[in-house]
């Protein structure tokens, strides 16, 4: 396809730094959580969830995971 000519490889860096962040995170025990509903429950959970309670208002809608209130 034409163009300039690009140098090929040598683009993310060494693989001597993967995995430094996760390494150096301390470890944290998982927490015990309450178990999540199944079948027809769970279902109207997730309904709940995505259309009753959210909030119509203008602007960027929110994602399911976001940790603003």
């Amino acid at each position: 396809r034409g163009g300039a000519w690009l140098p090929s490889g040598k683009v993310h860096g060494s693989l001597a730094r993967a995995g430094k962040v996760r390494g150096q995170t301390p470890k944290v025990a998982k927490q015990d959580k309450k178990k999540q509903p199944r079948g027809r429950a769970h279902k109207r959970i997730q309904y709940n969830r995505r259309f009753v309670t959210a909030v119509v208002g203008f602007g960027k809608k929110r994602g399911p995971n976001s940790s603003e209130k």
